[in-house]
């Protein structure tokens, strides 16, 4: 049985959404260098078309071809009548070959738990390791939002907290058709700004991922890197892509700078240095001219896990100073 403690941390830097109804979208989405994708029976299927796109998603995954990416499936809100069709077809046709359940529009707990027993029941049936297969809980409206630290914590499975802006932005009458923009007449801050902290908080406090939602301008790169760069500067993890040409510039925008990915390395080396025996046992010791002490150990690991799970290579390595 997996635990929490064994959850596998998979990079999400950028997070495809695929429509699960479009054999040609999902057989393109093989080919790009996405982190993560997730084939869409919510939003991006018609209704008329979901128990096809069922189907579809079930051969699409056993038929493999998908790296390294993380494999999901968005289904649909437990308040319509295809959550259930949706989770138990998939699961039980390619829960072998899925990493997680998207669950969109969470507001409780309790929505997080049906999901946790019905996955639960599916794998005990079909002899799949029990708890393998995660979950993702979308925050689309207020309440899911007071109500996102307990969703975090709703079930061993949650490794992912996403904002999903558009519903949101609609559920508390936002004044803006500019998804991810700000609204005209805000002219203080970020309107955004109580929203991305209070998940990235509940992410960070129970060990989640923070996943921002999609920005609509497909075309407007640069639009797409200040709106990520946002998130990503607060310390997310990824961000969702629309369009094959956002997916270079969110793993570009969540990835650390060569620079800086090649500091937190040597940071990491010098503190271990001098903190050992052959160093002087210092708590704290300069770096060229900066401090480094615990705090800073801690800091680094930040962004040298982000370098290490883009796939990054030091070009440049501290060495001890000759004694």
């Amino acid at each position: 049985m997996t635990s929490e403690s064994t959850r596998p941390l998979r990079p999400r830097r950028s997070c495809l959404a695929v429509p699960g109804s479009s054999q040609k979208f999902i057989d393109k989405a093989r080919t790009l260098d996405s982190d993560q994708v997730f084939l869409d029976l919510e939003d991006a299927c018609a209704p008329l078309a979901k128990p096809g796109a069922r189907k579809t998603i079930v051969a699409a995954l056993n038929e493999g071809g998908w790296g390294e990416k993380a494999r999901v499936v968005r289904v649909n809100d437990w308040t319509t009548e295809w959550t259930y069709r949706d989770v138990t077809e998939v699961v039980e046709g390619a829960g072998a070959n899925l990493d997680a359940i998207m669950l969109p529009k969470v507001q409780t707990p309790q929505q997080v738990v049906a999901l946790d027993l019905l996955l639960t029941q599916i794998e005990k049936t079909m002899g799949y390791e029990v708890g393998k297969i995660g979950i993702e809980a979308q925050i689309e409206n207020a309440l899911g939002l007071t109500n996102v630290n307990e969703i975090a914590t709703a079930s061993r499975r949650v490794e992912t907290i996403i904002f999903g802006p558009a519903d949101f932005m609609a559920s508390i009458n936002m004044k803006s058709l500019v998804v991810g923009e700000q609204p005209p007449g805000y002219d203080v801050g970020d309107a955004y700004h109580h929203i991305l902290m209070s998940i990235l908080m509940a992410a960070r406090a129970h060990d989640k991922q923070a996943i921002d939602g999609p920005y609509l301008q497909i075309k407007d790169v640069d639009g797409f890197k200040r709106v990520a760069g946002r998130s990503a500067a607060l310390g997310f993890d990824g961000k969702w892509v629309l369009h094959p040409g956002q997916i270079d510039a969110a793993n570009e925008v969540f990835s650390p700078s060569q620079e800086d990915y090649d500091h937190a390395e040597n940071i990491l080396d010098a503190y271990e240095w001098f903190t050992s025996e052959a160093g002087g046992k210092r708590g704290a010791a300069m770096l060229g001219d900066e401090m480094i002490d615990e705090a800073s150990r801690k800091m680094a690991l930040v962004i040298s896990g982000k370098g290490r799970a883009a796939g990054m290579q030091r070009t440049d390595k501290w060495t001890p100073p000759e004694a």
